[in-house]
């Protein structure tokens, strides 16, 4: 087993490169940026490494990093453009726009995406880490919230999201 940081981070970067990827695009719809954000993913993974103790998973470390690193960007994209996040007790409320029934299954993804983009930091992180296959535990490790909280917003945001995947809407805010 690797234990040198430039032999953990390889390891974790070729491991993880396709997950790391979804959730760069996750966090963010513009190629050119989604790139500048895997980058930053990838040098705080590298320098995390240099404190990583094994006190958690290599898996749960990977995923709190990325996450980190993609909020930041996130917030930092916020300063700069003030872009519209919404909570779940809003989407959940809102009209569903009206739209095309749609079975092409890119344009589907896209729109799963788009929902997951207007999500609050906190709720991304949540669904993503949930698409990653990780159960309550490991994203109560990575987010600090408790399991139950983890799972309850899970159900949650499943939920909301196929009723507006089965209305053919997205969680867009009308201006």
């Amino acid at each position: 087993m690797t234990t040198t940081q430039d032999g953990l981070y390889e390891v974790a970067a070729r491991e993880y490169a396709a997950a790391l990827k979804r959730l760069a695009r996750a966090y963010e719809a513009d190629p050119e940026k989604c790139r500048d954000l895997l980058q930053d993913i990838h040098v705080a993974l590298w320098r995390s490494f240099a404190n990583f103790n094994g006190a958690c998973s290599t898996r749960t470390w990977i995923f709190r990093i990325a996450h980190n690193a993609a909020i930041s960007h996130v917030v930092r994209e916020r300063r700069r453009n003030a872009p519209v996040v919404l909570g779940l007790e809003e989407i959940e409320g809102m009209p569903a726009p009206e739209s095309a029934p749609d079975n092409n299954r890119r344009q589907r993804l896209a729109q799963l995406l788009q929902m997951v983009r207007q999500l609050k930091p906190i709720d991304r992180e949540v669904i993503l880490a949930y698409l990653e296959d990780m159960d309550a535990r490991e994203i109560a490790e990575i987010t600090g919230l408790s399991p139950s909280n983890v799972a309850t917003k899970i159900y949650r945001i499943k939920n909301i999201m196929a009723v507006r995947f089965r209305t053919g809407g997205g969680v867009e805010r009308e201006h």
